[in-house]
């Protein structure tokens, strides 16, 4: 069942000269169709710039395209950023972060409560966590937090942007090894967005190729890493040096 649908979507962006004077446009999305299945992960992938993460934000109505339309088979969808330094607010509590979300939909404090204690056992940080501030995390631990932000509403779809590129190797497979697990507990579809073909190959069960606003391949992980069509595709993959541990 499609939880994503993307039809013909363009997104322009104006180049301007001066305050006033607008000197062309930038196609950052140009004409992308893709489907995504509800429950699987989907990975985007293509160098910095080729318009992964502008077509997320349309994705998430962060944007609005212009041309094409979006379809979500979802009302809760979610989002976890690159840098959880600069995404979780330096001066809020940990229980608030997570909590904010549940705190705006109206839910009792006690629910409230409950929910936070629950995906914090999730994202496998101790409860003394609550009570501290970001700054006092490392990286590893920040993003952790950020998930189980992201996963506290309950949402069925989640973009990842970049999730893991600010972290060290170790930490990296950490944290995506903890999001499989969610995945396979409360069956969440992902929207993996990256420029690390590794970190793709590790997570995705569908692969799209981005590359200046298009897409110029797409296939099963399977199909796209063992017998990759494009020549973009091929000039991406012989760049990868596969050091993380095999798909489980």
């Amino acid at each position: 069942m499609t939880i994503v649908k993307c039809d013909n979507i363009h997104k322009y962006f104006p180049v301007r000269r001066g305050y006033l004077r607008r000197a062309g446009m930038v196609k950052a999305v140009e004409g992308v169709s893709l489907e995504i299945e509800r429950g699987e992960s989907f990975g985007l992938v293509g160098e910095s710039g080729c318009g992964k993460t502008t077509l997320g934000k349309v994705i998430l109505s962060i944007l609005k395209p212009d041309i094409g339309k979006v379809r979500l088979d979802t009302r809760r969808p979610q989002v976890i950023f690159q840098d959880p330094q600069n995404s979780l607010d330096p001066k809020m509590k940990v229980s608030d972060i997570i909590a904010e979300g549940l705190v705006v939909s109206g839910q009792d404090r006690g629910r409230i409560q409950q929910k936070v204690d629950e995906v914090l056992d999730l994202v496998k940080l101790p409860r003394s966590s609550l009570v501290k501030y970001p700054h006092q995390f490392s990286g590893g631990e920040r993003q952790r937090i950020a998930i189980a932000r992201a996963i506290v509403t309950g949402p069925e779809l989640i973009v990842c942007d970049e999730p893991v590129s600010s972290l060290d190797m170790t930490v990296q497979v950490e944290v995506l090894k903890l999001l499989k697990d969610i995945q396979r507990r409360l069956s969440i579809t992902y929207l993996f967005i990256s420029h690390d073909l590794r970190v793709i190959k590790f997570m995705c069960d569908h692969v799209a190729v981005m590359r200046q606003g298009k897409i110029v391949e797409t296939g099963t992980a399977q199909s796209i890493y063992s017998n990759p069509k494009h020549p973009y595709t091929k000039l991406l993959l012989s760049s990868v040096l596969d050091v993380y541990p095999s798909k489980k």
